[in-house]
């Protein structure tokens, strides 16, 4: 089997808990023992019977090779990470590099007196201590995205479009996630103060258009929609009915959304009789679209580079994450978040996107803070190894997607982090629970594990 590869840009917990995990694989070949079906290697039904629902090792007992003593000294490192009261407490300052490496990088001067004030300040500021990243951020866009915008509708260029564009490129994935925790969690900024409140409560209309996004859509479609349905067959970013390694149905899946969002979301509220968040919903996209409208007739090119470019690459890039995070639904149990959504371990999604890998853990509990994922994960290993959820590691969800239409599970397999029963597992072994995880689901299926009312 391939070793794990343990990136040194992972955030600190992510390199604890691959180390966790590596070590469990270890043991295993060390020490393979019995297999959880009572023989001594996997048949050929392997793949079958590691779908079989709620299926535990040794009869109920933790698998054999995991060290519990391991695990505690683990998990206590971990939660000091985040416990501000711990003396191992590091706060996120920025996205790119942890606060321990600061401290060697940065001037002794610039450190005590600049940056430790401004992490101090910021902690006053933002709803967690933990999240002084935030507050870095929302300085950054409002001292660079914004003064672009209006110089770019004051005095435009094209270099200076292209510049611009440049620039949100690079900032509309982290934006998107730590907006995907102000939703969630209804701000990121402290309630202490009415200040902050009110900031908190109206950034993201300057913002979030700037990002990409229409105003209030995300929170609709993926608070009050999506985590609602869980990828079931009436979710409008279902994947069930989609066979997820095959282009034409990708294209399919991403142009409903592009074109007809706006027109779907609000039905399906209404055919939900959620009439008052069915109007609300269209009330905001169709006003966001006129505001575009508005301010294209104003002045087109400063819009097309400003709002335009940033709103048709992000709903792109929504669907070609979703796709990747709902690829690998079990048949076998496929309302179950162990079994319809994955877990990812790399840098992308989880140093600068506000751990967004820990998909399984997000679904579990959508309110979990984003700093403890990987502390929920190694807290229920078990859990997860015994419900067959799938991990991956260094690769990110835009890539899972680029992979499936290549039709590459060996890539896939080889990223596969195995827990429980995986871990004996070969390479087509793996191969072959991926394809199976992948299958387009039948009317008939999903009558049978969603219910009649479920199915077209």
């Amino acid at each position: 089997m391939a070793e794990l590869m343990i990136s040194s840009e992972l955030p600190r917990n992510d390199v604890l808990l691959l180390q966790n995990l590596a070590d469990d694989i270890q043991r295993h070949q060390q020490d393979p023992g019995p297999s959880p079906n009572g023989t001594a290697e996997f048949s050929e039904n392997v793949v079958k019977e590691h779908s079989s629902s709620g299926q535990e090792a040794a009869n109920g007992t933790p698998y054999h090779y995991v060290s519990p003593s391991r695990d505690e000294h683990d998990l206590s490192r971990m939660r000091g990470l985040n416990d501000p009261t711990s003396p191992d407490f590091e706060p996120t300052v920025f996205s790119s590099v942890d606060l321990q490496d600061l401290s060697t990088r940065l001037h002794p001067v610039i450190y005590n007196h600049i940056l430790l004030p401004y992490i101090s300040w910021a902690q006053g500021i933002a709803r967690h201590k933990t999240d002084v990243v935030m507050v870095t951020h929302l300085l950054i866009y409002f001292t660079t995205s914004i003064p672009s915008a209006i110089w770019l509708f004051y005095n435009f260029t094209y270099l200076h479009g292209i510049l611009h564009f440049a620039m949100q490129f690079y900032y509309m994935g982290t934006y998107t996630l730590m907006m995907h925790q102000h939703i969630h969690t209804g701000g990121v900024l402290t309630k202490q103060y009415s200040l902050t409140r009110i900031f908190d409560l109206l950034f993201p209309y300057i913002t979030d258009p700037l990002m990409g996004h229409t105003w209030n859509t995300y929170y609709y479609h993926h608070v009050k929609h999506h985590h609602v349905e869980g990828n079931g067959p009436d979710d409008l970013s279902s994947t069930v009915r989609y066979q997820r390694d095959n282009i034409w149905h990708f294209l399919h899946y991403v142009g409903r959304f592009y074109f007809l969002i706006w027109l779907d979301l609000p039905i399906y509220f209404i055919r939900k009789n959620r009439l008052t968040t069915g109007l609300k919903t269209a009330f905001w996209e169709l006003s966001n679209y006129t505001a575009l409208l508005t301010l294209f007739q104003l002045n087109s090119k400063a819009t097309f580079f400003v709002f335009l470019i940033p709103l048709m690459l992000l709903r792109f890039g929504l669907m070609v994450g979703n796709w990747g995070q709902h690829a690998f639904v079990d048949a076998d149990e496929p309302d179950s978040d162990y079994r319809s959504s994955i877990t990812l371990i790399d840098v992308p999604s989880n140093r600068y996107c506000y751990n967004d890998g820990y998909h399984t853990s997000h679904h579990l509990n959508p309110r979990r803070h984003w700093r403890e994922h990987p502390v929920h994960f190694l807290q229920n290993k078990e859990n997860y190894s015994r419900e067959h959820a799938l991990l991956f590691h260094n690769i990110d969800y835009l890539m899972i997607t680029v992979r499936l239409m290549l039709h590459d599970y060996e890539h896939l397999a080889k990223c596969l982090v195995p827990l429980g029963d995986q871990i004996g597992m070969t390479m087509e072994q793996r191969v072959t629970m991926l394809k199976r995880h992948t299958r387009r689901f039948s009317e008939e299926e999903i009558r049978e594990k969603f219910g009649m009312a479920k199915a077209k």
